[in-house]
């Protein structure tokens, strides 16, 4: 079975070292860093399957908020906070940046354990079918390939995922599943629709056509279209 490579980012000395002496008892490798730069720096060497991550990192240093953004848009890397804050704000502004956990400290060993092999078989499936989107057909859940996607329109609470064959469904949002859509591929046309860029054939100001199907343009997004439509 392959290592797992985690990153701890922790400014605090002694928790930094009994974090690590129960992860290492565990069989993980572990790099440790005391700040955001430590951690920044090692990322650019080393191939990591987690970071845990402190949210306190000293004065005058990124928080560990800041860095999870950075993880999670540059390096794709799953985190889990571990720190001792756990008020209302704080808390709110960490699960914006949607970690795998989030403990607050002290913490149980097994609640840090459980939670580190949650978040890497979660990031291990998430990774398994990156392109492609969970949807129904009919009663059965299946992974539909985004590159098999002509188009997206909301119906009330759920989203109908049209292919060139089939109509499949999810209870879902328009603003849900751009956030998971490459935006290299596919563009918001409309409140309710979302298109397939590669399976555009033809356009006017009013619509475009989708494997024989008009699509809407609203005025909120025409020149956002017309770019793509131009220039590809």
């Amino acid at each position: 079975m392959k290592e797992i490579s985690i990153l701890l980012v922790e400014d605090d000395f002694l928790n930094r070292r009994l974090t690590k002496k129960l992860l290492l008892e565990n069989g993980y490798k572990i790099l440790e860093a005391k700040n955001s730069r430590e951690a920044l720096s090692l990322l650019e060497k080393e191939k990591l399957d987690l970071a845990i991550l402190d949210i306190n990192l000293g004065k005058e240093e990124r928080d560990g908020i800041n860095l999870a953004e950075e993880l999670k848009q540059k390096y794709m890397i799953p985190f889990i906070y571990l720190t001792a804050y756990d008020n209302t704000e704080i808390v709110t502004k960490a699960i914006a940046t949607i970690p795998y956990c989030y403990i607050t400290k002290p913490f149980k060993n097994t609640d840090l354990l459980t939670s580190i092999e949650l978040a890497i078989h979660q990031s291990r499936q998430q990774e398994k079918h990156k392109f492609s989107v969970l949807v129904k057909d009919g009663g059965y859940n299946v992974y539909l390939p985004i590159e098999n996607i002509d188009y997206i329109e909301a119906e009330r609470n759920y989203l109908l995922f049209f292919s060139e064959k089939k109509v499949y469904r999810n209870r879902s949002t328009i603003k849900q599943i751009l956030a998971i859509l490459p935006t290299s591929i596919f563009i918001q046309t409309h409140r309710a629709f979302v298109v397939n860029k590669n399976k555009i054939a033809k356009f006017n100001i009013k619509g475009l056509v989708v494997n024989d199907e008009i699509i809407p343009i609203s005025k909120n997004y025409i020149d956002d279209v017309n770019n793509v439509c131009r220039y590809g």
